[in-house]
């Protein structure tokens, strides 16, 4: 098994992409760290993946709570002594028009998707660089391509979360430290139920774009030997969004065109 005796700390692992990582990282041999701000759902996806919780611990956090980084990964280093593989997945969506989305709410998601990702990452990378090896694995999406209706906060957050990391890669070369960004297009997962409207509340509803899409477990086993590999990119999603992304690098006009037109939630 290829992560036998090695350590992946998870965020987002209490469902979806987090939960379907969880499993095949655990598959593979590793120890798991899984967190998220709800315990009793981390309890949950530790209890399906097996009953010797020896491999598995849970370790609560708050993305949005930067000042704890430094102690929750001091707490996570002293579970197994080491992290080998740090996955940043957890984050929020969103569904509003900007015109009516409070500022503190454009706020959040930054502070969860993009702070999140980046001060967890700047705690851990100090043990991977004394290691002189590592992997950083980040959550991004095709919306980190591409902007949509509804999305600006998401999308900006995550067009902010590819700039960073692709830059960190060309610093990380010399350590040894791999960085892969995973750019999902729509996954059936509760990220749309989930997604916060303009005041900050719930979305509270599938959209149909996920609803019809594949589901998390299917996407990790279609990009598994990618994400194994250490590749710099993955892009898994449906032909809409490859198609999208293809028109964007031949002509942005013309994608912008059909965007206006076409039904995003």
């Amino acid at each position: 098994m290829k992560y036998t005796n090695k350590t992946v700390w998870i965020t987002g692992a209490s469902s979806g992409i987090g939960e379907a990582l969880a499993k095949a990282y655990f598959r593979e041999g590793a120890n798991l760290i899984l967190s998220s701000r709800r315990e009793d759902a981390l309890e949950k996806v530790r209890a399906t993946l097996d009953d010797d919780h020896s491999r598995i611990k849970i370790l609560t956090l708050d993305l949005s709570l930067s000042d704890t980084f430094v102690t929750k990964t001091a707490d996570a280093l002293s579970l197994f002594g080491s992290i080998d593989v740090l996955v940043n997945n957890g984050g929020i969506s969103q569904r509003s028009i900007f015109e009516e989305t409070d500022l503190d709410t454009v706020r959040k998601i930054m502070e969860v998707n993009y702070f999140g990702s980046v001060g967890l990452t700047r705690e851990v990378i100090p043990h991977m660089i004394a290691k002189k090896k590592g992997h950083i694995v980040v959550t991004s999406s095709v919306a980190g391509k591409i902007g949509t209706k509804y999305r600006t906060a998401y999308s900006g957050s995550k067009h902010a979360v590819q700039g960073f990391f692709d830059s960190l890669r060309q610093e990380m070369y010399e350590h040894n430290i791999a960085v892969t960004l995973i750019c999902p297009g729509p996954i059936k997962t509760n990220i749309t139920k989930n997604a916060l409207t303009g005041d900050g509340s719930s979305f509270g509803k599938m959209g149909d774009m996920h609803d019809q899409a594949m589901d998390a477990d299917e996407m990790v086993s279609k990009i598994w030997s990618r994400l194994v590999s250490k590749k710099d990119e993955i892009v898994v999603s449906g032909w809409k969004e490859r198609m999208a992304l293809l028109v964007k690098r031949i002509s942005p006009a013309l994608l912008n065109r059909i965007l206006k037109n076409s039904k995003v939630v």
